[in-house]
């Protein structure tokens, strides 16, 4: 349990900080977008090209990892369709539950992996990142979208643009097809991915909106609930059907265990979504990760 806090320490050491910049106003706010812009079109592009170009991968064992991961995605989806059917949700409420329950936050995710699996962790996430990223963002897009007209041409579009699944594929591209890379760049790859993670883990700290938290308790509780603890038990579980090591086991828990993304409040917002709910679900359940990710990790071993 040491070691599980030793290496979350950090993490939410760096959102705190973040909070505390933003909240007392130390930086201006266009300094946070600005940095979290960077970040997604520079600094994660580059982490992903470099963990996947550089890494070993056993693309045979690989498959069993993204089956679990599809299969645990579609539980989830077809478990709140059939909610959302007995409910009568609207898609503004609708499309927040979705995000809640089946998106993650990236740079929590590659932070927190990259301190308890170093490498060969990294690896593994690096390719459910490459495969989840369009397939939630779809999911998140159509279950928001049904009250808003959105063409799938659109849908397509907009992740065919995403630069963390182009640079996946660049990785993925240059690492099977054995493109040999100048040492140089490199190096200068490494030195950009570095510096992702901390500058990210400060936006996530940045992001968080506890204003909003004190309405529709009992459904952000249930939100943070099914996503926390709820899914990373439903991983699990799907896991136990397959044949995966230690190792695959526990970076797919984990990707189950993480807050929701921040960018679903701007997904939210742009398609007239609740997204104030939106705001209060990214908080809680950051803030909640805390409690709840060392206790899933102690679990898995």
């Amino acid at each position: 349990m040491s070691n599980i806090l030793i290496a979350l320490f950090p993490l939410i050491i760096l959102i705190v900080v973040g909070y505390l910049i933003k909240h007392y106003r130390w930086l201006s706010a266009s300094f946070w977008e600005d940095t979290e812009k960077f970040n997604y079109y520079v600094l994660f592009p580059a982490l992903f090209i470099y963990t996947l170009a550089t890494a070993q991968i056993d693309f045979i064992r690989m498959k069993s990892v993204l089956v679990v991961m599809l299969l645990v995605l579609c539980i989830a989806t077809t478990v709140l369709y059939m909610i959302r059917y007995l409910k009568k949700i609207p898609s503004a409420h609708f499309g927040v539950h979705v995000q809640s329950i089946v998106r993650f936050n990236s740079y929590v995710s590659l932070a927190l992996v990259a301190a308890l699996f170093h490498t060969q962790g990294m690896t593994i996430l690096a390719i459910l990142l490459a495969v989840s990223i369009p397939v939630i963002n779809v999911i998140s897009i159509v279950a928001l979208s049904s009250s808003h007209r959105m063409s799938w041409l659109t849908i397509v579009k907009s992740v065919l643009k995403n630069p963390l699944i182009v640079s996946c594929v660049l990785g993925l591209l240059m690492n099977v097809l054995h493109i040999p890379i100048w040492q140089g760049l490199l190096d200068g790859l490494k030195l950009l991915a570095a510096a992702s993670l901390p500058l990210g883990l400060l936006c996530v700290g940045a992001a968080l909106q506890f204003h909003a938290i004190k309405n529709d308790v009992p459904v952000l509780l249930m939100d943070t609930f099914a996503r926390l603890l709820a899914m990373p038990i439903l991983a699990y579980w799907v896991c136990s059907w397959f044949d995966l090591s230690l190792l695959e086991m526990q970076v797919l828990v984990v990707f189950f265990a993480l807050p929701t993304a921040s960018a679903s409040y701007i997904l939210t917002k742009v398609l007239k979504g609740d997204y104030q709910l939106m705001a209060a679900v990214i908080s809680l359940q950051t803030v909640c990760s805390a409690v709840t990710l060392p206790l899933v990790l102690r679990w898995v071993g």
